[in-house]
C-alpha cells in the first residue's frame, strides 16, 4: 500500500497545456475516483502516476519518495485498463500469472497467487479456458487478476468498466467494491460515469479544463458544490439552474416571481439559484411557485421524471418517487424546496446556502 503525493503537477504537449498545478494528496488505503468529461485530463493524470507518461512540472511521490523518473516497472503499481489486453494464446491462469512468470517466481508462488485471486474472483472454475471462451465480464475479471497477483501499491483503474453492458457495469462494481475492502490497498479509478464514482470512492476529484475543480467526499460534492459545474456534473438526472435577481424580501425568478429568501451581502451577489429534480414537488397551483405544463413525463418504475415547459423560465426537471399519475401535457405547479437550493454568483461560484425561507 502507499501513500501517493501530487504537487503543482503540470503536464504539456508541446504547447497546448492539458493539466495545470495539480495538488492532491492520496492516502495510504484510499480510493480515489477521477471524474470529468472528455479531454479533462484524467487518464492522462493516471497515465503519470503509472509513469506511461512523462511529468511536465511539479513532483510526485509515493510514501515520500520522488518518482517522476522512475520508470514503469519499478514503481510497484498495477493497472488496469478499459481494454483487457489479455493474451489470446494463454489461458486464464497463465495470464493472470504471467508477470510472475517472467520475474521467474517459483511455480508454486504463482500458482498459490493466481488460485487466491481466482477464488476471490470468481474464476477458480475457468482457470483452464482462453480468453475467447470467456464473457465480457470475466476477461474484466482476469485482468483484475493480473493486477492482484502482482501485490501492488497501488492499483490504477483507467474505466475499467466502459465496454461492459448496464448489468454487468453493476456487477462489477460490487466486485471492484469487494476487491478494495478486502486488500485495503491505495486505489485510483477514471471514469465518466458519476455513478461509478459516487458508489465507489472515499473521494472524488472532478477535473475540467485541466484544472481540479474539488475533491471531497460523494456527500461533500453532491450537497456542497464549490461551483456550477461541480453541481451539474454530480448528479442525476442533473441539477435545474434557474436565473434569478436580488428584489423584495429575497430573489425573483426570471418571471418575477419572489422566493422568499432571506440573503446576506455575499448572497446579493447570487445570478442562478441550482435546484435538484428530486428536491422539486409537483403541488396545487395555490402552493406552487412556478406554474406550466409537463411536455414530457418518463415512468421509470422506481421514480418518475418529468420535464416541465414554465412560461418565463424554459425547462425544468422534476423527480417523483414512484409512480406519479401525469401525462404529457398536464397543468403543472412546481414548488421549490428552499432549504435544498444552491446559489451561484456570475462565475458559477457557490455562495453560501441560502437562509431558512422567511
Amino acid at each position: 500500500m502507499a501513500r501517493i503525493e501530487l504537487q503543482n503537477i503540470a503536464k504539456n504537449y508541446g504547447p497546448v497545456e492539458v493539466l495545470r498545478d495539480i495538488n492532491l494528496e492520496i492516502e495510504d488505503g484510499e480510493f480515489i475516483v477521477l471524474v470529468g468529461p472528455s479531454g479533462c485530463g484524467k487518464s492522462t493524470l493516471l497515465r503519470m502516476i503509472a509513469g506511461l507518461e512523462p511529468i511536465t512540472d511539479g513532483e510526485f511521490r509515493v510514501d515520500t519518495r520522488r518518482m517522476n523518473e522512475v520508470p514503469p516497472r519499478d514503481r510497484d503499481m498495477a493497472m488496469v485498463f478499459q481494454s483487457y489486453a489479455l493474451y489470446p494464446h494463454m489461458d486464464v491462469a497463465r495470464n493472470m500469472g504471467f508477470s510472475l512468470e517472467i520475474r521467474k517466481a517459483a511455480a508454486a508462488e504463482r500458482n498459490d497467487k493466481v488460485g487466491n485471486a481466482a477464488g476471490a474472483l470468481g474464476l477458480s472454475s475457468l482457470t483452464a479456458r482462453l480468453p475467447k471462451q470467456l464473457s465480457g465480464g470475466q476477461r474484466q475479471r482476469v485482468a483484475m487478476g493480473r493486477a492482484i497477483v502482482r501485490d501492488p501499491s497501488a492499483f490504477l483503474f483507467d474505466e475499467p468498466l466502459s465496454n461492459l453492458d448496464a448489468a454487468l457495469r453493476v456487477e462489477m462494481r460490487l466486485e471492484i467494491a469487494r476487491l478494495h475492502q478486502r486488500l485495503k490497498a491505495t486505489m485510483i479509478y477514471v471514469t465518466h460515469d458519476q455513478v461509478e464514482a459516487l458508489t465507489l470512492a472515499d473521494r472524488i476529484v472532478v477535473l475540467n479544463g485541466g484544472d481540479i475543480q474539488q475533491v471531497g467526499t460523494p456527500l461533500d460534492l453532491y450537497e456542497r458544490p464549490a461551483n456550477k459545474f461541480v453541481a451539474q456534473f454530480i448528479g442525476s438526472p442533473t441539477m435545474n439552474i434557474l436565473e434569478i435577481e436580488p428584489g423584495g424580501d429575497g430573489i425573483l425568478l426570471k418571471d418575477g416571481t419572489p422566493l422568499p429568501l432571506g440573503l446576506s451581502e455575499s448572497q446579493g451577489r447570487a445570478k442562478e439559484l441550482g435546484v435538484r429534480p428530486e428536491h422539486l414537488d409537483i403541488v396545487a397551483p395555490a402552493r406552487a411557485h412556478m406554474t406550466g405544463s409537463a411536455e414530457l413525463v418518463e415512468h421509470l418504475g422506481s421514480d418518475t421524471n418529468i420535464h416541465a415547459n414554465i412560461p418565463g423560465i424554459g425547462q425544468v426537471l422534476v423527480r417523483e418517487h414512484g409512480h406519479f399519475p401525469l401525462k404529457s401535457g398536464d397543468a403543472v405547479g412546481i414548488a421549490i424546496n428552499l432549504e435544498k437550493a444552491h446559489l451561484f454568483d456570475g462565475a458559477g461560484r457557490s455562495l453560501p446556502k441560502p437562509a431558512t425561507p422567511v
